[in-house]
């Protein structure tokens, strides 16, 4: 299963404070136009978007998904799942919610003006061997076995400096970066360049120290602008700076992953279920629980990662979690490789979402004043 708390540190440190003033922005899909929203949820009559659902075949995919490997979750969800499938084979028209025994309850946004942040993350593909050669010197990790001595792992720094040896090296990557990145998003698959199937590599632990952003030194260092800090920021600066200096970077943050390899494997969430790339994401459970159905009016960005003034319509269930994910932000799982890495990196963006529920229901079990402060 995919760890989460390492990738949604990193994203954390890139969230954007919505200025409240006259002039706002609207660089990054900001759109103000719902006016104030008091509630975390607040129960509408029609959802105030154009367009329909661009991903009907994907959620109904992601639906499958999870009515094969939870069913315990399907059940608790079945009837709305096919409440908006039949809403969706009639044309998707978000008049006509209600018709299909759906109401939809908008999320307050970041701001209070509808503004829900999305962020992006993927599963990534690093080349490796066997065994230490060529370009190939960078090792990636199985989780150890308990030291009865120490009773504690150490530092990533201890660890670069070669201190659990090579007993449990899995595989030896030529990127130190490529390593790092595959920590932060919990897993990944790996090329052995033998013609061989990919091997998924997933969580396997961690050392127990605590995670420091790195995102966050190379601001605090002057060194990437804050507003311009991404997931592409950190890649870009690891590529125009020496091996030593990347290291050097990377050792400040002690916290260390661990993979297991596997011969295959689908990528899951938290939830246990294989992901749909744009039809999951990973939210802050105490809000938005596992199963949850979203219907999103998600930013589209052009090749640099600018928006471009468009958005489109996504039906989306929450399916994974994340340490830094909380209250009205999202992470949109973006799919496997590179085109995906790209796209996830670029994203720290802000669109509006609806939480489609059934009408006889309240948006979720939990009281008004447990949902007011998971929001904040």
């Amino acid at each position: 299963m995919r760890v989460c708390w390492g990738k949604y540190v990193l994203t954390g440190v890139v969230i954007a404070i919505l200025a409240g003033c006259q002039s706002r922005p609207t660089d990054r899909g900001q759109q103000y136009k719902d006016g104030r929203l008091e509630q975390p949820l607040a129960l509408v009559n029609e959802p105030n978007a154009t367009g329909k659902p661009v991903n009907a075949g994907d959620f109904v995919s992601q639906v499958t998904e999870i009515k094969n490997a939870s069913p315990a979750l399907y059940d608790r969800n079945q009837d709305i799942f096919q409440a908006i499938q039949r809403w969706m084979q009639a044309g998707a028209d978000t008049r006509n919610l209600s018709q299909f025994g759906l109401n939809a309850w908008q999320m307050e946004g970041v701001d209070n003006f509808g503004n829900v942040q999305f962020t992006g993350f993927y599963t990534p593909v690093v080349q490796a061997r066997y065994t230490r050669q060529g370009e190939f010197q960078h090792p990636l990790y199985g989780m150890p076995a308990p030291n009865k001595k120490s009773r504690r792992l150490p530092d990533r720094a201890g660890i670069y400096a070669g201190a659990l040896g090579e007993r449990n090296v899995l595989a030896w990557t030529n990127s130190l970066m490529d390593n790092f990145l595959m920590e932060v998003q919990g897993s990944g698959y790996v090329d052995f360049g033998d013609g061989r199937p990919l091997t998924f590599f997933a969580y396997g632990g961690k050392n127990g120290h605590a995670y420091r952003s790195i995102g966050k030194v190379l601001i605090d260092r002057g060194e990437v602008p804050k507003e311009e800090m991404l997931m592409q920021a950190i890649r870009h600066w690891g590529e125009t700076h020496s091996a030593y200096a990347v290291r050097e970077l990377l050792e400040q943050n002690p916290s260390f992953v661990f993979f297991k390899p596997m011969s295959s494997a689908p990528v899951k969430g938290a939830s246990a279920v294989p992901l749909i790339a744009k039809a999951s994401v990973a939210s802050d459970r105490s809000l938005i629980p596992p199963g949850t159905a979203l219907l999103a009016e998600v930013p589209l960005l052009n090749n640099e990662g600018k928006f471009t003034g468009r958005y489109e319509m996504r039906m989306m269930v929450a399916l994974d979690v994340g340490g830094a994910i909380k209250g009205q932000h999202f992470d949109i799982y973006q799919g496997i490789g590179h085109e995906a890495g790209h796209a996830a990196g670029y994203y720290n963006h802000y669109g509006r979402v609806w939480v489609l529920k059934n009408n006889a229901a309240s948006p979720f079990s939990t009281t008004p004043l447990l949902m007011q402060s998971a929001s904040r």
